[in-house]
């Protein structure tokens, strides 16, 4: 039975440290009643009366956010304290439209209105891109650990390549870090909850010279394991140990140079989630193993799971980014700004099995790394300008490797016709390389009408190399000579065992010929992006908009164990069309505040991780192109003060989404058109409520309150999800009741929070919990070798959590 770990080393800093700020501020407190420098409370920069303004830079520019015309969702620092919103995924349920879905690799993938590609893969380009402070986190599982110590977050919706480049066809997330303050202060908190959870988090901000401010913050996390073993009850998995820090400096180094570095990373040791096993579906039933039978389907409960005890899951990854950003104002009215940004990534994990207990189909080892320099020049004009414009370019040179070795020797793909194979190992690499011009045009041709427009041409390169490798005893070998000499036409020379040293390259050319040479090619794209629109301010208080815009997503090569160069060919680039119009009001005194908005997607060569036949070996993955889909829907949201200290909001969005042309694979195998299926991750409803309390104490004090209320309806995880129904016979089964196992079950999430705040803001102190009802809901299935596999989410966690300010 394997032991929890303990691995409080690097998390254990962090921990330590918020535990010297709280000591700190007992020495240092203000009396009570004292007047505190800063105003504190979600409602407290406008004194509670009216809906707070937020400052976005959707434009690249800080403008207020309702006076951008666009569908943008931000949350401010104060809201994702208060809403313990400290992931990627706790920000997807924050956001109607966004949706999360775990995968087997642990990398978060991001599908906005519909619009997003499920892959696992470390090195491939999302849909939803991510950025900090405007500097570019090009792979998604760069973002895992971003949400620590923020000014606020920004969610663009719709296509955003005209100003953020390619890869944004559904949108765009900016977190935004607090930068350094004029004077001291300094900071931390500390929290204990379910599963033995420790977190902190500190700061230190202030200035060093008269030009020259800077501020630290650290983050950390540990919690033992949340699932349990359907096999051995005693043995947990999904332990997390986390540490992330960022330092951003600001120098003024004269009246016309500014310059801002930030330094970030992070280091984490947690252990990948695992599935539940939901599904038998053998590869080859008539070469099913005994043990196979044996192998019980996962009870509905989200804490259930399975793993391979003799390779129990580990996880060790670690990012760094180095961003500078550079402005020199030219004249007074013209800024050149250069954002240089170098971001290195790598992970070691193991253990990514298919949710049984058996050594079916387990990932023994994912290994890999990311390199990736980005360069961006651009003028602007002023803000302030009747006419406002920014131009500009980006080079960008990224590097990605990954090694992967998978063992199914307990498995139905293990058999007399692929000569009893039981591991095989695959590496993919990528050489990328993109140059980008764009330009962005607004011009106030009436004091209250806007006409904007905006281009990016964009040339990209990128050269794939991959191929697979045995551990030595030549069986791949042997199995790509028979390939050969059944698929292919042209003679060759047969090749031998790898030898005693794993790592070898051998694989099936186009001509289905056997090679020890890797499959390499080179996949080379470019698109121009571009966006018209127009704005109408009917008032101070509403803004009318429309705008028409289209954006990219970038080719990438498949980096899934296969043995043909037809499951190595890249897909190719995809493209999104939008039609989007809405209006951003104030109502009663900017005490209610409304924004709405329609929109319809022509969507053009959707990628998708799919699957192809082929003979002998059955289904392989393989990356393919959705010809053309469509994407309508609708989504709006309120918030109002309702009273002194009570505020409250709603948001929802509706997708109605379709396939227009497809002929595909399905995750089983089978050859279909799926034209009129739905589009996966997009669920048709998607809904918040929030509503938080505040009341201030003629001490100065305040306690408060919150609820919050996140919910989606079912959604397909596969092309045809909803469509798919597992064969009856006499081996598959599925777990009781479920019928389509390629869609996620309707939720709706409760999180509660209360506490109170000391006069002067010195002390915070909180309760929380999240998913209180413990609903049992999942964000993903797939197959995995002979298995379907979901991914839960998180049961019911609850915690405490005091804080403290120093000033």
């Amino acid at each position: 039975m394997r032991k929890i770990k303990t691995r409080m080393g690097l998390t254990g800093l962090v921990l330590s440290v918020s535990s010297v700020m709280l000591g700190a501020a007992a020495a240092h407190a203000a009396p009570d009643g004292a007047e505190s420098p800063q105003a504190t409370g979600a409602q407290a920069a406008s004194g509670g009366n009216e809906i707070d303004e937020i400052i976005v830079t959707a434009n690249k520019r800080e403008e207020n956010l309702n006076r951008v015309g666009a569908t943008v969702t931000a949350f401010s620092g104060d809201q994702l304290t208060q809403r313990q919103i400290v992931s990627v995924s706790d920000i997807a349920n924050a956001v109607p439209g966004l949706s999360f879905a775990q995968t087997v690799g642990n990398t978060p993938v991001l599908t906005m209105r519909g619009v997003g590609f499920n892959n696992s893969s470390i090195g491939i380009y999302p849909a939803v891109s991510a950025y900090s402070d405007q500097a570019p986190l090009p792979f998604p599982v760069m973002a895992s650990h971003s949400a620590f110590d923020l000014q606020r977050v920004e969610v663009l919706k719709g296509p955003q390549g005209t100003l953020f480049g390619a890869n944004s066809t559904g949108g765009a997330i900016n977190f935004v870090p607090k930068h350094a303050s004029d004077a001291f202060e300094a900071g931390g908190d500390i929290g204990y909850g379910r599963f033995n959870e420790v977190s902190g988090n500190a700061y230190v901000s202030g200035p060093i010279t008269d030009n020259l401010k800077a501020r630290i913050a650290i983050s950390g996390l540990h919690a033992d394991g949340w699932q349990v073993s359907n096999s051995r009850p005693g043995d947990h998995n999904g332990s997390q140990d986390y540490l992330a820090g960022r330092l951003v400096a600001d120098w003024k180094a004269s009246d016309s140079v500014r310059f801002s570095l930030n330094v970030n990373g992070w280091t984490d040791q947690s252990e990948p989630q695992q599935g539940q096993v939901v599904g038998f579906v053998p590869v080859s039933p008539s070469n099913v193993q005994p043990q196979e039978l044996l192998q019980p389907l996962s009870p509905q409960n989200p804490r259930a799971a399975d793993w391979t005890p003799s390779n129990p899951p580990s996880g060790n990854r670690r990012f760094f980014q180095t961003a500078l950003r550079t402005d020199i104002d030219i004249t007074k009215d013209v800024t050149l700004t250069s954002l240089t940004t170098y971001d290195y990534f790598r992970q070691h994990m193991s253990g990514l099995g298919d949710g049984s207990y058996l050594a079916t189909t387990d990932l023994i080892s994912n290994n890999g790394r990311i390199k990736s320099f980005n360069q961006e020049i651009r003028l602007a004009n002023a803000s302030t300008s009747r006419v406002r414009w920014v131009v500009g370019g980006n080079i960008e040179r990224s590097s990605t490797f990954e090694d992967q070795n998978v063992e199914y020797g307990d498995s139905s793909n293990s058999n007399p016709g692929v000569l009893f194979i039981f591991q095989s190992g695959q590496f993919n690499s990528q050489k990328i390389r993109n140059y980008a011009a764009f330009g962005n045009l607004e011009y106030d041709i009436l004091d209250n009408v806007t006409l904007k427009g905006g281009v990016r041409y964009t040339d990209s390169q990128n050269t794939g190399s991959s191929c697979n490798y045995d551990l030595g005893d030549g069986r791949i070998a042997s199995l790509l000579n028979i390939l050969g000499s059944v698929l292919g036409s042209v003679p060759f020379t047969p090749v031998g065992s790898t030898g005693p040293a794993s790592g070898k390259c051998v694989s099936l050319t186009a001509d289905f010929v056997p090679s020890i040479v890797p499959f390499t090619t080179k996949l080379t794209e470019n698109n121009v992006s571009w966006r018209v629109g127009a704005d109408y301010r009917v008032s101070s208080d509403v803004l009318l908009y429309a705008n028409v815009s289209r954006g990219y997503k970038a080719g990438n090569f498949n980096t899934a164990p296969a043995l043909t160069a037809a499951t190595y060919l890249p897909v190719t680039q995809e493209s999104v069309t939008a039609y989007e119009t809405g209006v951003k009001a104030y109502f009663l005194d900017r005490r209610v505040n409304v924004n709405l908005a329609g929109f319809y997607y022509d969507y053009k060569d959707k990628q998708v991780d799919g699957a192809i036949n082929v003979i002998i070996v059955g289904p392989q993955s393989a990356l393919v192109n959705v010809p053309k889909s469509r994407i309508m829907g609708v989504e709006g949201d309120i918030s109002a003060v309702v009273a002194p200290g009570l505020t409250v909001g709603a948001a929802a969005t509706y997708l109605n989404t379709k396939i227009q042309n497809y002929t595909g694979t399905s995750y089983l195998g089978v050859t279909g058109d799926f034209a009129g299926e739905r589009l996966p991750f997009a669920p048709k409803w998607s809904y918040s409520f929030n509503a938080d309390y505040r009341f201030d104490m003629p001490n100065g004090g305040a306690p408060f309150a919150g609820i919050s209320v996140v919910g989606k309806s079912m959604q397909d995880t596969t092309i045809g999800g909803s469509s798919i129904v597992v064969p009856a016979n006499s081996l598959n089964s599925l777990q009781p009741g479920l019928v389509h196992p390629f869609t996620t079950n309707a939720y709706a999430l409760i999180d509660l929070r209360a506490g109170y705040e000391s006069p002067g803001g010195k002390y915070t102190f909180t309760i929380w919990g999240k998913n209180i009802l413990n609903k049992y809901y999942s964000s993903n299935s797939l197959v995995i070798g002979d298995y379907i596999s979901r991914y839960t989410g998180r049961p019911a966690t609850y915690g405490v959590k005091i804080a403290v300010k120093l000033r």
